[in-house]
């Protein structure tokens, strides 16, 4: 955010201040200073989040490469999907079975099929008409799946994630002392909201920094908590847990031991976020809503044929059980790019033997939680329409220029010649201290990982580094 402060530190030597201060001064100063080190660590990441966000937003949305947006003439009748399948998998070598495959968006575009075989599963683009393949593509071998590892883990698996979820936490941290210095104190509102081209050198840096912090500061806190949704603690262990779908309000449906997170893979999601925590419901039981007639095959075409009966329009994912008691699944969710409406969501279970409806869960069915999930990770992802990906690209170059423009204020503001850091005057005494310490206490409830990062470096500060000189004034 902003840099900015009351009196130039650099006219007093750093890591002291020069005659007395009032309250709000050392309280000004001590936000700086926490401005100051969470920007030290969340710049770095929020630079490579913001890059591998903007490929993945555009790879996803409008440059899909496993060919889900590839032009097909349409014609008067498609092939059945039994036959497309049979197609699909004859075209790969060593093709197997389909695992799930999506409906096209409209008439004018193909079928993708997920075709199992000896190697990596392949995933075809084909044309719905003729059953002419498109377009294969080994799944996850492709530019987006680079950047979501890069983008999720830092490609070093559990560590990154949680360097990264650390990096959000600060993040918020960042935000927020920004906008506490960012508060209009003698200059009034302009100077928050309105940079001063005129001004010269690290001001010119200075006033772009703060009022680029503050206009994107919103989006910038919804990038980063929706984010940390599919963090392994604050998102998986925490948030998650107490906000997926209760199968209990299935009635009398017998329950596996797997849950819905075992059907999303690196880069395709698909069932939402909400579910991913719920158990999968089994087939071989009497239970369920019949739709197709007593006694009809269920087939691949026949549980495509339930889903249009439910009034599932457009493009929708089928996924065929993988064993004995497994079901079919139809979804339909903005994390698959079905559609740009982030309120699709629906999931139905259908038993494989008898093609009744076992469970059909709706947007509407979620918890508040995963609804401003559903709607978050959607506009995060950029696919609700043009408007949110011109805007999130905007922001997330705006994020950058934040990150550039921080890195050269304090290139400006550092003593020439040493190894010190020229952090932030620290105060002498911190007036409110009691309010700073319920703030690291609500932290580390809500955000548990982030409060303990902010409870371990004030006892480094104070126990180890106040009392070493040379550390001290390294770091200083």
């Amino acid at each position: 955010m902003t840099d900015l402060s009351k009196a130039e530190p650099s006219a007093a030597p750093v890591g002291a201040q020069s005659g007395p201060q009032s309250g709000a001064d050392k309280l000004y100063f001590a936000a700086w200073r926490w401005h100051f080190y969470a920007g030290l660590y969340v710049v770095p990441f929020l630079l490579i989040l913001a890059i591998t966000g903007f490929f993945m937003m555009l790879l996803t949305t409008y440059l899909p490469e496993y060919g889900d947006r590839l032009y097909v003439a349409p014609q008067a009748q498609a092939l059945s999907l039994a036959d497309q399948s049979a197609a699909a998998i004859a075209a790969v070598e060593g093709g197997a079975s389909v695992g799930d495959l999506r409906l096209p968006y409209n008439d004018s575009t193909p079928t993708m099929m997920t075709v199992s075989g000896p190697d990596t599963p392949v995933v075809v683009a084909l044309n719905p008409y003729t059953g002419e393949v498109l377009r294969q593509t080994p799944e996850g071998h492709t530019w987006n799946i680079f950047f979501e590892t890069i983008h999720g883990s830092l490609m070093i698996g559990k560590t990154g994630d949680i360097l990264l979820e650390i990096a959000a936490g600060l993040g918020l941290v960042l935000i927020a002392t920004g906008l506490y210095l960012s508060w209009p104190r003698k200059d009034g509102w302009r100077a928050a909201l309105i940079p001063n081209l005129a001004a010269k050198g690290r001001a010119w840096w200075k006033s772009l920094h703060l009022v680029v912090g503050v206009w994107t500061s919103v989006i910038l806190a919804l990038f980063l908590i929706t984010g940390m949704a599919w963090a392994s603690i604050w998102g998986e262990k925490w948030v998650q847990a107490w906000s997926t779908f209760p199968a209990e309000k299935w009635d009398n449906v017998p329950l596996s031991d797997t849950t819905h997170a075992s059907m999303n893979h690196d880069g395709d999601k698909s069932v939402p976020w909400a579910l991913e925590q719920t158990p999968m419901p089994e087939s071989g039981s009497f239970t369920g809503v019949q739709v197709l007639p007593e006694g009809a095959p269920v087939t691949l075409d026949s549980v495509a044929q339930i889903g249009r009966a439910i009034g599932i329009e457009g493009r929708f994912r089928i996924t065929a059980p993988t064993d004995e008691t497994g079901v079919w699944t139809l979804g339909q969710n903005s994390m698959s790019y079905d559609g740009q409406s982030p309120t699709i969501d629906r999931t139905v279970h259908i038993d494989q033997f008898t093609g009744k409806i076992l469970a059909d869960v709706r947007f509407a069915d979620y918890a508040l939680a995963g609804r401003a999930m559903a709607v978050g990770i959607a506009l995060h992802e950029g696919q609700v329409g043009l408007w949110n990906f011109v805007l999130n690209a905007v922001v997330l170059a705006l994020i950058v220029f934040t990150c550039i423009s921080g890195i050269v204020m304090w290139w400006k503001r550092r003593p020439a010649g040493t190894l010190r850091l020229a952090a932030p005057p620290r105060p002498a005494e911190l007036p409110l201290w009691k309010g700073a310490a319920a703030i690291t206490i609500v932290l580390s409830v809500v955000f548990p990982l982030v409060g303990a990062v902010l409870v371990g470096v004030l006892l480094l500060d104070i126990l180890i580094l106040q009392n070493i000189p040379n550390l001290k004034r390294a770091l200083s």
